[in-house]
């Protein structure tokens, strides 16, 4: 028996990109019953561009918004209260306005809910695709997540980027949460906090096994930070009001793994510090070369499991310091999320990430 699914697509200054995310849903082997964009408070061409396809498609219908105080939960929420056929879908598939699916994806979604009983979501394999250094960086962190999610068997987040959830699982939320929509305004990363609430319900939540989603990557240093910052400051908030429990326990080893590390970190530079300024310090081949060789070999092997590889992939991941880099990076919004949430916690003062990530990606 067929199920009947619904895309819903926030659109924020997305011209350049949402007539392919559009066109992709449409040339499914498996079109969706209906697809709603949202575009809120846009003031580029991508409402225009929207109703260009709405006036071809009737299947496709913009839902036309001003700027939102709460931006893309509020956007998703107003679509959900709007149309009846949103909250009564069997699917709902909840797409950015720059991602892209491949022809199988809505068909294997569903196949997925038919034959899983209790399935509450389905997130897409991440690829972004492109030849440069962020990129590549970005990509090989996706194909590991990928990698960890699929052996462990469940995921604790349903990325909005792309992912099929449950329609029973939403209205359940609604029901048991008694909040205007399925999608909390308090969280700034609203997609794990809405996992966390599906799978609360007695729901499992997984990483698709076939099902891939192609999305734009962070070109710039600043726009990486800040949306790194957005997600790590969101989960730290969630986690802590939270708490720890069964469904929280791989988020806090995760969280618990980052500060180790960047503290490790701080404490290697230190220590060479001290060493040179007291005039001890000497090289050591274990200390400076087999423990980066062992790391970096592991990273290169890591690189045959990057979709849509090529040879400088695998050569960003055996050389040492790409990878290095990287991991500096991550070890840094470790600490300045914590540092934040905790001085968010002590002034009663908190950042709107939301807009710190729009305004380094210039869609302010």
């Amino acid at each position: 028996m067929s199920l009947s699914v619904v895309a819903l697509i926030p659109a924020y200054k997305e011209e350049e990109t949402i007539g392919a995310t559009i066109e992709a849903l449409l040339n499914q082997d498996r079109v969706p019953d209906a697809i709603v964009v949202i575009p809120n408070g846009c003031p580029d061409r991508t409402p225009e561009i929207v109703r260009d396809y709405v006036s071809r498609d009737s299947r496709i219908v913009s839902y036309e918004l001003p700027k939102l105080e709460h931006k893309k939960p509020q956007a998703l929420n107003l679509a959900w209260n709007k149309f009846d056929y949103v909250r009564e879908a069997d699917i709902v598939i909840c797409l950015d306005g720059d991602t892209v699916l491949p022809a199988n994806a809505i068909g294997d979604w569903e196949r997925e809910f038919q034959v899983t009983a209790k399935l509450g979501g389905s997130s897409s394999k991440f690829t972004m695709l492109g030849g440069d250094f962020l990129t590549r960086l970005q990509r090989s962190e996706f194909a590991k997540w990928t990698d960890t999610a699929l052996r462990r068997g469940y995921t604790t987040v349903l990325a909005g980027t792309g992912c099929a959830i449950s329609g029973q699982a939403l209205r359940e939320v609604v029901a048991t949460t008694n909040r205007f929509g399925p999608w909390s305004y308090d969280s700034q990363v609203e997609d794990f906090e809405l996992t966390y609430q599906i799978r609360k319900l007695g729901y499992s939540c997984r990483v698709s096994p076939t099902v891939r989603a192609y999305t734009d990557s962070m070109k710039e240093l600043n726009s990486l930070w800040n949306q790194r910052m957005k997600w790590q400051v969101g989960t730290v908030e969630d986690l802590l009001s939270i708490g720890v429990n069964r469904l929280t326990l791989v988020d806090w080893y995760q969280q618990a793994v980052g500060l180790l590390m960047a503290f490790v970190r701080i404490l290697w530079v230190v220590l060479i510090v001290l060493q040179i300024s007291i005039g001890i310090f000497h090289f050591s081949m274990l200390w400076w070369l087999i423990i980066p060789i062992v790391f970096a070999v592991g990273e290169g092997l890591m690189t045959f499991r990057i979709p849509h590889r090529d040879r400088w992939d695998v050569v960003y991941g055996f050389a040492i310091f790409p990878q290095e880099i990287f991991a500096t990076l991550r070890s840094g919004w470790f600490l300045a999320a914590w540092a934040s949430v905790l001085l968010s916690k002590i002034t009663g003062r908190r950042k709107d990430r939301w807009s710190l990530q729009y305004a380094a990606e210039a869609k302010v």
